[in-house]
């Protein structure tokens, strides 16, 4: 848990601030400032099948540390670099970073935390979101006096966590497989549930990230000035943030003591969907109004995305049959990721589209509608034969 807040304190005080480096100071070319932002996504999600591969053979503390180790040279590199080559470099070691130690994080909690894992992955995600709420605020300090230092202490705060990592974390066997690496991946890919699982949970990372994408392009399109765009879209993260570390817990257990896992993914998905329902009744309102549907959206955003996430963990690690679970955790997590891309492009396509042809209703209906359609989706995995035993 430390692990991962810690992960994410270093991560995000940096990372907001980086284009603004970038096309600023350093005066990159807005191509430029794309390709390394591109580069690091590209070498996380893009890396994640290996990275998660890599942990079952080898171990998952071992990755774990190494994912630390990479982060910190990353970070430390970008620091002292301002050549474009050098930048890439250190944007794809931050990226791979990523790779190497997210699949191995979770699956060395699923396996640490056995029978507990919904509770687990609830507590998981308290830390996770904290890290992401206290990151910018930090890193919005040290910008402010240079971003290099910025850099530096990003690069410090992986350094220690390595540290801290190598003496404290307990080893931890993954159960490793004596098979080829290509046969690890086949295992994988013919895993027929777990595909069709992957596949329509895409929808769900696409929704909760229009908390980057949608919401704030909104807000800065009815706010008209950028100093209250900045304000709404601070408002937008702090109830987002904040509903998933006030209720985390407690959704899960209210969502567990009703209804099947099954079911409370497809309720969660129900509540994500609802989310942009808000925005859609009140495109053509006034700035207030429109600014407070944005609002209702994060929250309702926030407590779907909450309910769904320790749910769709522990549901991976079934559908994984507890064999090469950081394997199918980074394959998961790169098809998500080819998922989010072109949910993004989609979305901002309609976005434009929408706003030539003066529908603004238009993007908001898509995404409840793409919503409505996942959780029907896991609404049918939940009542098939094949996925039966798996959801409940």
């Amino acid at each position: 848990m430390v692990n991962q807040f810690t992960i994410n304190v270093g991560f995000y005080m940096l990372m907001p601030y980086l284009a603004g480096y970038l096309s600023g100071p350093l005066g990159l070319a807005g191509w430029a400032v794309g390709l390394v932002l591109g580069i690091r996504n590209f070498s996380q999600q893009g890396m994640f099948l290996l990275g998660g591969t890599l942990a079952d053979r080898f171990g998952y503390k071992p990755l774990i540390v190494a994912g630390c180790v990479l982060r910190t040279a990353g970070f430390a590199l970008l620091s002292v670099t301002s050549s474009l080559p050098s930048l890439i470099a250190a944007s794809a070691a931050t990226g791979f970073a990523g790779a190497l130690f997210n699949p191995a994080v979770r699956a060395y909690l699923a396996a640490d935390a056995g029978e507990r894992r919904l509770e687990a992955f609830s507590v998981f995600n308290v830390f996770y979101q904290g890290g992401i709420l206290a990151g910018p605020v930090v890193g919005l300090a040290l910008t402010a006096v240079d971003f290099r230092l910025t850099c530096l202490v990003a690069a410090a705060v992986f350094g220690v966590l390595t540290v801290v990592q190598v003496r404290a974390l307990p080893a931890h066997e993954s159960g490793k497989e004596r098979s080829s690496i290509r046969s690890d991946w086949r295992v994988v890919t013919a895993n027929r549930p777990f595909l069709l699982f992957a596949l329509v949970m895409i929808g769900s990372y696409v929704l909760s990230f229009q908390t980057y994408l949608a919401l704030p392009m909104e807000a800065r399109r009815i706010t008209g000035s950028e100093a209250s765009a900045t304000v709404l879209i601070a408002g937008l993260f702090v109830i987002s943030g904040g509903l998933a570390i006030a209720g985390q817990l407690k959704i899960t257990a209210w969502f567990k003591d009703r209804w099947s896992s099954g079911t409370c993914l497809a309720v969660g998905m129900v509540f994500m969907a609802a989310a942009f329902v808000a925005p859609l009744t009140v495109a053509r309102a006034g700035p207030v109004v429109a600014g407070a549907g944005l609002l209702v959206s994060a929250a309702l955003l926030a407590v779907g995305t909450v309910a769904v996430f320790p749910f769709e963990m522990d549901t991976v690690v079934r559908l994984s049959g507890d064999r090469l679970v950081a394997t199918h955790y980074g394959f998961y997590n790169t098809i998500v990721g080819v998922g989010i891309l072109l949910g993004n492009l989609f979305t901002g396509t309609v976005f434009d589209l929408a706003r030539r042809a003066g529908w603004p209703e238009v993007p908001w209906l898509a995404l409840t509608v793409i919503g409505l359609v996942c959780a029907a989706g896991l609404r049918g995995l939940d009542r098939s034969r094949l996925q039966t035993s798996v959801f409940q």
